[in-house]
C-alpha cells in the first residue's frame, strides 16, 4: 500500500471525520456549520478538516470571510481504485473457484 492510500484509510478511521465526511455529501459546509451538533470544538473540528484535506478527501475554498469545505472526488476516486483492486482478485478467485473440474 503507498502511502497516499495510507493516510486516506487513517483518515477515514476515526469517526469524527467519518461524520464529517457524511455531512459534506449533500453540500459545501463552512468550518461552523460542520461543527453544529457534533460533539467536538470548532478547533477540533477544523483539525479534524486539515487531516481529511491532507489525505485529499475534503478541499476548501474561501468564500467571502468564510471556508467552505467540500468532498474531493479525486481522492475518492483514487480510494475506490484502491478497493476495486481487492475485488477484483476476489471475482477472479471466485471465477477460478467456479470453472473448477468437479472431483
Amino acid at each position: 500500500m503507498d502511502t497516499y492510500h495510507q493516510q486516506q484509510l487513517e483518515a477515514l478511521g476515526d469517526l469524527t471525520r467519518r461524520a464529517l465526511l457524511e455531512r459534506l455529501r449533500h453540500g459545501p459546509l463552512p468550518v461552523g456549520e460542520l461543527a453544529r451538533k457534533l460533539p467536538v470544538s470548532r478547533p477540533a473540528v477544523s483539525q479534524h478538516l486539515r487531516v481529511l484535506k491532507q489525505a485529499r478527501l475534503v478541499r476548501d475554498e474561501a468564500i467571502g470571510t468564510r471556508r467552505y469545505y467540500r468532498l474531493d472526488p479525486r481522492g475518492f476516486a483514487s480510494l475506490r481504485d484502491y478497493f476495486d483492486g481487492f475485488w477484483e482478485v476476489a471475482l477472479e478467485a471466485f471465477k477460478a473457484k467456479v470453472e473448477e473440474e468437479p472431483k
